[in-house]
Formats: structure tokens, C-alpha cells, sequence
């Protein structure tokens, strides 16, 4: 069953990102938003980590998010508004928040 993955906590203080990667299956999809979308910056490990995952698993990233952050997003993640993250909501079959 395909799963949207959404995670919202720093992956600097918080091991949910690393967690939530080793059971992502293909077709899911994984959502950072809020300080989850930290994990988007240049040259740490968290970016090297996201883009290992396989083509099948897209990446998406909060657009109010990553520019509250003044982050340049990387080509791996598709930077997406509040309508878009409502309409993956119903796409997925399921919807998983990471707390």
C-alpha cells in the first residue's frame, strides 16, 4: 500500500528521518516539512541519505517550508505548495506522520 511518508522535526535533533528511510517501500513518497526540510542543505549526510533513495520513492519539500529556511532545494525534491500537499494526501493510500 503506498504510504506518504510526512516528517516535520530537524533530522540534526531527531532520528525520525533515519528511521523513516529505512522502512520507506516503492511507491512511497516522503514529505519534509517544517525543520524536517533541514535535511535539504548542501553537504551533510541527511541530503547524501535522500539521494540514495531509489527513483520509484518521490521526494517532496514544502515550498513555505524550504523558503522560511532560505534553502535552495537540490534537484532530488520536488518543492511543492499547500494544495499540491493536499492533493498527495489523497493520492497516497495511506499517510504516515512521523512524531
Amino acid at each position: 500500500m503506498p504510504t506518504l511518508h510526512v516528517l516535520s522535526d530537524s533530522p540534526f535533533t531527531d532520528a525520525s528521518l533515519s528511521s523513516c528511510l529505512r522502512l520507506l517501500n516503492e511507491d512511497d513518497g516522503l514529505l519534509l516539512c517544517g525543520d524536517a526540510v533541514y535535511a535539504l542543505l548542501a553537504d551533510t549526510p541527511q541530503l547524501q541519505a535522500l539521494e540514495l533513495i531509489p527513483d520509484s520513492i518521490q521526494l517532496y519539500a514544502l515550498e513555505e517550508d524550504v523558503q522560511a529556511r532560505s534553502i535552495d532545494a537540490p534537484a532530488c525534491a520536488q518543492v511543492i505548495d499547500y494544495p499540491e500537499f493536499v492533493r498527495l494526501s489523497l493520492k497516497f493510500a495511506k499517510v504516515n506522520s512521523w512524531l
